[in-house]
């Protein structure tokens, strides 16, 4: 039988440059000659990036609280059965940008929506597949802002955003950003076996560093 692989997910606040740290990890393994995917979420596979376009599109004010939530598990259903477990089942590395964590903080606290309920959700759509390991990047809501208002815009699976544009979730008040940290906060605390706490506020490099020496630990033997 052929050993399964490593399910990787990087988390945070918007803005807490977890897609940074996320890219120097697959270069990392890029450079130890690991084989592995880099994936993001919502979006992942042809369909789950149509569906992302629909969640984060500014123009969408209509789209409810529901909605969201059941759009988001139908991006990952997808996600999981067709990329996420086949590359887990060749013996793949799987580095993943968000995952249930980031729908029980964005919309569970976010949204103040039952966390109970998005969980069964989400257990379904996923088929109970739960991360191996998980980087949380925290950093303060007003750092993120300022962060993601001074960023460099690119075309991602159909949402264009110009310089210092934001997409639908990332428009929200900061209230609700903060809720959206107390949740991943209070995800780090129910699952500190799995989850280890980032401080994000550093420069890249630091923080990658903070990373790597305990990925190496957490994946000797792999």
């Amino acid at each position: 039988m052929e050993k399964r692989g490593l399910f990787i997910t990087f988390e945070g606040p918007d803005g807490s440059g977890k897609t940074t740290q996320i890219r120097k990890m697959a270069a990392e393994l890029d450079r130890l000659g690991v084989p592995y995917v880099l994936t993001r979420e919502p979006g992942g596979t042809e369909i789950s990036d149509k569906i992302r376009t629909i969640i984060l599109n500014p123009e969408n004010l209509r789209l409810t609280d529901k909605t969201e939530i059941l759009l988001y598990a139908a991006s990952r259903s997808q996600h999981v059965e067709e990329k996420i477990e086949p590359a887990l089942k060749d013996g793949k590395i799987v580095l993943c940008d968000r995952f249930i964590d980031a729908s029980i903080a964005y919309q569970g606290y976010g949204l103040r929506q039952p966390v109970d309920i998005i969980r069964r959700i989400n257990h379904f759509a996923s088929g109970g597949l739960t991360p191996d390991r998980t980087y949380l990047i925290d950093i303060s809501p007003q750092s993120a802002r300022q962060r993601m208002r001074s960023r460099s815009g690119s075309p991602e699976a159909g949402v264009t955003k110009a310089p210092g544009e934001l997409d639908r979730i990332e428009q929200r008040e900061i209230s609700y950003h903060q809720r959206v940290r107390e949740g991943f906060l209070a995800l780090y605390r129910e699952n500190k076996q799995r989850i280890c706490l980032i401080n994000g506020e550093s420069d890249a490099d630091t923080v990658f560093q903070q990373i790597l020496q305990d990925f190496h630990h957490f994946s000797a033997g792999f």
